[in-house]
């Protein structure tokens, strides 16, 4: 019967490895199950045969658990015909045939590229003493996975007993004879693999208007991928706000105010960001304004307001930032325009807005060409019509129900839907990349 030490190892495991699907092969407690399930996303699942899910029927996550009828040995057979692959798999060392388990989920490629298998009950291999039939199982079982190449192995030393293999990305040894091209797309770009090349460690971010709306979602989004995370936002209440979340993630940040239409402002913040953590990698301009009048009645205060935080203060911060990074020979530049740089959004009047965004994307292409041969990469994200609270007002239902009708993804954008935009746009995975305007509007642009 497994413990409470079997359990947290469980438990780190699916927060480690953030599993999506997880196949189950063995016997494991209602707790061990809840916990598994707690660490799958709405949409993730635990497979396991009819003859185990007796148990777990009714347990809290019972909605994320799939039976499946038959043999083990069938099931798996009829997971591998239909190419399903698992993030975590489970087989009891000491269960009959857990050898020929083992063997079907790799040859049939069912154990994800560093997905984890799990053999508990292993314990019986390293008693004193111990010679009977449940100990040779499981010492054979244990002795399979330590001679696969394709797995790096780790036993837990506990009288449970947990041994734990992960799916290598690429063998150490690669036979050439067999035809195999070793090169980048095999073994990954600098040895690296695409979510690998997605990942910002060691990196130093800003986002400027990162107490609210988008920026706040970008400042997640950078932090989650590694990156120190700098939260610029006039309001230094918001900043903080901000940082206290990113702090309960392990997310390094620090908060600061400025005013980016003020070039002295501008120096100071970039100035404090090098002297906290010695360098820029990852400079996020995304604080904006916007004003709605009929063109007839806007005002030159309107229009320069607009301008010099969506234009001139954008430009003051692609500069400061800039030039930090050409001194580093590296450095991703992130303006956030908008699909008003692209078509005119109606029914409601921006003239100062729409031609702001405009410039930000001309700026950018500028700005692109001008310096990728020196390492630094300017791009730019043009979100949609993002679902803010502010929209659900009375007063802008109609807007919305016109905003809808001309969106082909039938609804608004989520700030989650845009950050994975600004996480690959920092990322080394697009150092190809410059002076691009990434639209996602879900197609509104289009019509």
């Amino acid at each position: 019967m497994e413990n409470f030490q079997a359990n947290q190892v469980y438990k780190m495991l699916v927060q480690l490895t953030r599993p999506r699907k997880i196949l189950q092969l063995c016997s494991l407690s209602a707790d061990s199950v809840n916990t598994l399930c707690n660490g799958l996303p709405d949409d993730g699942c635990l497979v396991t045969p009819e003859s185990e899910y007796s148990s777990y029927k009714h347990c809290a996550q019972e909605k994320k658990i799939i039976q499946r009828k038959g043999r083990k040995e069938d099931i798996l057979k009829e997971l591998a015909a239909l190419g399903e692959q698992y993030d975590m798999v489970f087989i009891d060392a000491t269960e009959e045939n857990p050898i020929n388990y083992y063997n079907l989920i790799m040859s049939g490629n069912m154990l994800r590229m560093n997905g984890v298998i799990c053999v508990p009950n292993t314990s019986t291999s390293r008693r004193e003493g111990i010679d009977d039939e449940m100990g040779f199982m499981s010492r054979e079982m244990t002795d399979v996975i330590k001679a696969d190449a394709r797995v790096e192995q780790v036993e837990f030393p506990s009288d449970y007993g947990i041994f734990i293999g992960r799916r290598i990305p690429v063998s150490q040894t690669i036979d050439q004879s067999k035809g195999i091209l070793a090169d980048d797309v095999f073994q990954g770009f600098k040895g690296q693999g695409i979510l690998d090349r997605l990942r910002l460690h060691g990196k130093v971010a800003y986002v400027t208007g990162g107490g609210q709306g988008i920026g706040r979602a970008f400042a997640h989004a950078l932090g989650e991928a590694g990156a120190k995370v700098a939260i610029i936002d006039m309001a230094l209440e918001k900043a903080e706000a901000v940082v206290q979340e990113l702090s309960l993630k392990g997310i390094n940040s620090v908060a600061m105010a400025a005013d980016i239409s003020k070039e002295e402002d501008v120096k100071r913040m970039v100035d404090a960001i090098v002297a906290n953590w010695g360098r820029i990698d990852i400079a996020c301009n995304n604080a904006g304004i916007n004003m709605n009048s009929a063109s007839e009645d806007t005002t030159l205060e309107e229009w320069d307001k607009t301008f010099n935080v969506n234009l001139r203060g954008l430009f003051l911060c692609c500069q400061a930032a800039g030039r930090v990074m050409l001194s580093q020979g590296y450095g991703k530049i992130i303006n956030t325009a908008s699909m008003a740089s692209l078509i005119v959004p109606h029914p409601q009047k921006q003239l100062a807005y729409n031609t702001s965004k405009a410039g930000v994307v001309k700026l950018t292409q500028t700005l692109g060409t001008e310096w990728i041969d020196r390492g630094v990469r300017v791009n730019c994200i043009s979100p949609g019509i993002v679902d803010t609270p502010l929209i659900h007002s009375e007063a802008l239902k109609p807007l919305v129900t016109r905003w809808l009708a001309d969106i082909p993804a039938g609804r608004l954008a989520q700030v989650t839907d845009l950050q994975a935009a600004v996480v690959y746009l920092a990322s080394e995975a697009s150092d190809y990349m410059t002076g691009h305007n990434l639209v996602v509007d879900g197609g509104q642009s289009l019509w």
